[in-house]
């Protein structure tokens, strides 16, 4: 059986419970309940019940404590998988989106997100969902705009000939109504 990694010795028992005391975050109240348990005389079996855990839980935690102090064991935010798509593949990106199609050799008129993912598939050979591919074209500053549909042969000089006037009937009347009686 592997010894246990020790706890720093800049901190007790005393100080762990007031942080304790102090947070904000339940899970860190939690962890640190749990390694003042250790501190106190308790087993790591003991610290992994106070805090609801296994015992190789509560030892990343005091890895964490040793290295980071308290702030080691506030939740962190999962960085997530890394960007498919390089500075250089970025680059080419924004300057396909800046030249704008060729209908004849891109066969598009607009840009879409999917034609945009099998450009980098064909260039790149980098599949990318088109979530993602949305999620990259807006970190790098560009928006989803979409035109207002119009028709081809509108006529913009003939538009107030087919608006919608309210008929003089549905007018609101100046007369005041009488009361109504009881």
């Amino acid at each position: 059986m592997a010894t246990p990694v020790p706890l720093r010795s800049d901190f007790d028992t005393n100080t762990l419970r007031q942080a304790a005391r102090r947070s904000r975050d339940a899970s860190q109240t939690r962890r640190l309940l749990a390694l003042a348990t250790i501190y106190e005389g308790g087993t790591r079996s003991d610290a992994a019940k106070v805090g609801g855990v296994t015992r190789q839980i509560v030892r990343d935690w005091v890895v964490r404590f040793n290295a980071e102090g308290l702030d080691g064991l506030l939740d962190r935010k999962s960085p997530g998988a890394p960007s498919r798509l390089g500075p250089h593949e970025r680059q080419a990106l924004a300057g396909k989106l800046e030249a704008g199609p060729i209908p004849a050799v891109d066969g598009v008129v607009r840009w879409r997100l999917v034609d945009l993912a099998q450009w980098v598939f064909e260039e790149f050979r980098i599949t990318i969902s088109v979530q993602t591919l949305s999620r990259e074209l807006r970190a790098m500053g560009y928006r989803k705009l979409s035109a207002r549909p119009r028709h081809h042969a509108q006529n913009e000089f003939e538009l107030d000939a087919f608006k919608k006037i309210s008929s003089l009937r549905w007018q609101r009347s100046r007369r005041a109504r009488p009361p109504a009686s009881p």
